[in-house]
C-alpha cells in the first residue's frame, strides 16, 4: 500500500529520523507531519509512523525503536525502514557510517566514542554545518511538502541513498563477473577491471568493495580501471600501498599523467602486457 503521509515527532530532530524520512519520501513522495501519532495513525498502513509511537510494525508503516530491549542490537528508525525496504545488510555492508549512526542514536556519544575506540570530542571534530543546518530547519517544520525547498532535498537525499545501495548491489555483481587478479612478480597482486561498453559513468566504482568481500583488501596493492576520459586505463594504489609509487613511470611514452605524490597515473596503453609491465616498473621493489 503507499504511503500517503510521514509522521514523526515534533521538537529536536535527529539524523536517523531525518534519514528515514528522507528514504520514505523519496520511495513515495508523501508530506512529513511533525506531531504525535494518534490510534488511528498508528493502525493506518497509509500513515508512516518514524521514531515515534513506540511500535514497529512494519505492515502497518510503524517504525520507532524506542521500545527495544536496552541490550539489543542497535536499531534506529531510519535501519528499520531500511530494512522494510529490503535494503538494509546491504546498507550495513556499504554504508560505513550506518552503524556508528545506529549506536550514536540508540548509545549516545559518550558511548558511541569509546566504540569507536576515539575521545568524546574526536565526535564533535566531525560535524559539519550541513547536518547543524538540516537538522534544525527541519525541528523548525511543523510539515514538509515534497515540493518545497526542505522536501526537495529530502527526496534528493534519500533517493541517492537508495540508489546508491540498489545500484553498488548490481555494480558489485558486474565488477564479479568481470574483474581479474593480477598476481605479479615479487607477490604483488593488482586488480584489473576491462574496458567494457557500455563503460559505466565511474570505472572504479565497486572494486574496492569487490575486494572487501573476497577477504583480499589486505592483500591487493593496486588497481588498474579504464580511464573514463581516455581510451586507456588508470593505475592507482589501493589504500596508499606504499608497494606501487606511479612517479617512477612518469617519463614513460605512453603515460601522460602521474600525481606528483605517486598514488594515481594515466596511460593510454590498453594491452594488457604493457599494463603488467607499467605495474612492475611502478613496484618499489623493482
Amino acid at each position: 500500500m503507499p504511503i500517503r503521509t510521514i509522521l514523526t515527532h515534533p521538537g529536536g530532530a535527529h539524523k536517523d529520523e531525518f534519514l528515514a524520512c528522507c528514504v520514505l519520501m523519496a520511495e513515495h513522495g508523501a508530506p512529513v507531519v511533525r506531531r504525535e501519532p494518534g490510534e488511528a495513525e498508528l493502525d493506518d498502513p497509509a500513515t508512516a509512523v518514524v521514531d515515534v509511537g513506540h511500535r514497529h510494525e512494519p505492515g502497518r508503516s510503524n517504525f520507532d525503536h524506542h521500545q527495544f530491549a536496552t541490550d539489543a542490537e542497535p536499531r534506529c528508525a531510519l535501519s528499520l525502514v531500511l530494512d522494510h525496504l529490503g535494503l538494509y545488510e546491504d546498507a550495513r555492508a556499504f554504508c560505513d557510517w550506518l552503524e556508528t549512526a545506529e549506536r550514536f542514536d540508540v548509545e549516545g556519544p559518550i558511548a558511541t566514542a569509546a566504540w569507536l575506540g576515539v575521545d568524546r570530542e574526536a565526535l564533535a571534530r566531525l560535524n559539519s554545518p550541513i547536518d547543524v543546518t538540516l537538522l534544525r530547519r527541519f525541528a523548525a517544520c511543523q510539515r514538509v511538502e515534497p515540493d518545497e525547498p526542505m522536501g526537495q532535498v529530502m527526496r534528493w537525499i534519500g533517493e541517492d541513498l537508495v540508489g546508491y545501495i540498489r545500484e553498488l548491489r548490481e555494480r558489485l555483481a558486474f565488477v564479479a563477473g568481470h574483474a581479474e587478479l593480477w598476481d605479479l612478480d615479487g607477490g604483488l597482486k593488482v586488480l584489473f577491471m576491462p574496458r567494457t561498453e557500455p563503460l559505466p559513468a565511474e570505472p572504479s566504482a565497486g572494486l574496492g568493495r569487490h575486494l572487501e568481500r573476497l577477504g583480499l583488501a589486505d592483500e591487493v596493492a593496486g588497481l588498474v580501471y579504464p580511464d573514463r576520459r581516455g581510451s586507456g586505463y588508470g593505475l592507482s594504489r589501493f589504500r596508499d600501498d606504499p608497494r606501487l609509487d606511479f612517479t617512477r613511470i612518469e617519463g614513460e611514452d605512453d603515460v601522460h599523467f602521474a600525481h606528483a605524490r605517486g598514488f594515481v597515473a594515466k596511460s593510454t596503453a590498453t594491452e594488457v602486457d604493457r599494463l603488467r609491465r607499467l605495474l612492475a616498473l611502478a613496484s618499489v621493489s623493482s
